[in-house]
């Protein structure tokens, strides 16, 4: 009974992937799956601005540049930025303060550039012309999602993390203030009764910084789908969450059956030791 039915199923094909990247050590991460993927027997195309950094030609993609209004030194100067901002040792309300003005530039920067992807007239015709099997892509910018909604295509999440716990609230994964450490709070999901006062305020702080994050994104969501709609909707629509976390360098969290923990992925190769 089960021979019949094996010959009756067709093997599994190579699809055809569109990959929309965010720049700096996110692209790093993205271009090892990309490799296997190219080894699978997967077409790729990779999708970037002009002002590309670390993106590059490759034998395993297909290269395909738009251009944007902003120049790379520009770019190379916000990315450098990020580091020192995030992880000092600054009173909170201080890092508080200097990351919410990284929000604000980089907000401007990114959606200038996706204004620039989803209004180029030619790229959306070769997109919508390609038959596209899924976009691959990295929802901290969340212009693939935009695309990916707008041509009805399956989107699979690259990721570590998204500001505001976005993508948790957006998977309707739990997420209680009490338990999970919100993003730069330096938690651990072991709190004292302070502790978790403390990640409880950042909490409710992170509803004022995360509009002023993403609220350049939502508005130009909704004028390009011709609909309202928010981040956490947006990315609701994922297919697969590929999450670059592992519970043993992090800490345990309830999760949504479409997400998987890749932490391993940035893990370099490394020879055996020598007896």
């Amino acid at each position: 009974l089960l021979l019949p039915l094996l010959c009756c199923l067709s093997p599994a094909s190579a699809g055809k992937l569109l990959v929309i990247p965010m720049e700096g050590s996110h692209w790093l991460s993205m271009r090892e799956v990309l490799a296997e993927l190219s080894k699978r027997g997967h077409e790729i195309v990779v999708l970037a601005p002009d002002n590309k950094i670390l993106i590059d030609s490759s034998d395993i993609y297909d290269l395909k540049t738009y251009p944007v209004p902003i120049k790379k030194e520009e770019m190379e100067a916000l990315i450098r930025s990020f580091g020192p901002r995030c992880f000092s040792e600054d009173p909170f309300l201080i890092r508080f303060w200097n990351v919410l003005k990284y929000f604000r530039k980089s907000a401007s920067l990114f959606e200038a550039t996706c204004r620039s992807l989803l209004y180029n007239k030619e790229v959306m015709k070769y997109i919508q012309g390609s038959k596209f099997d899924a976009i691959f892509t990295d929802p901290f910018n969340p212009c693939g999602q935009i695309i990916a909604v707008h041509f009805s295509i399956p989107s699979v999440f690259f990721m570590r993390g998204v500001p505001c716990n976005i993508d948790i609230q957006a998977a309707q994964s739990p997420d209680p203030p009490s338990y999970v450490p919100r993003m730069f709070s330096l938690l651990t999901d072991h709190m004292t009764f302070s502790q978790r006062v403390k990640n409880f305020l950042i909490f409710l702080s992170e509803s004022f910084s995360c509009s002023v994050a993403f609220s350049p994104f939502e508005e130009l969501a909704s004028e390009f789908l011709r609909r309202p709609v928010t981040m956490t909707q947006l990315l609701s629509h994922g297919s697969v969450w590929l999450k670059r976390l592992d519970f043993a360098f992090d800490y345990p969290m309830p999760v949504m059956p479409n997400m998987v923990f890749i932490g391993g992925i940035n893990c370099g190769h490394k020879k055996a030791l020598s007896e």
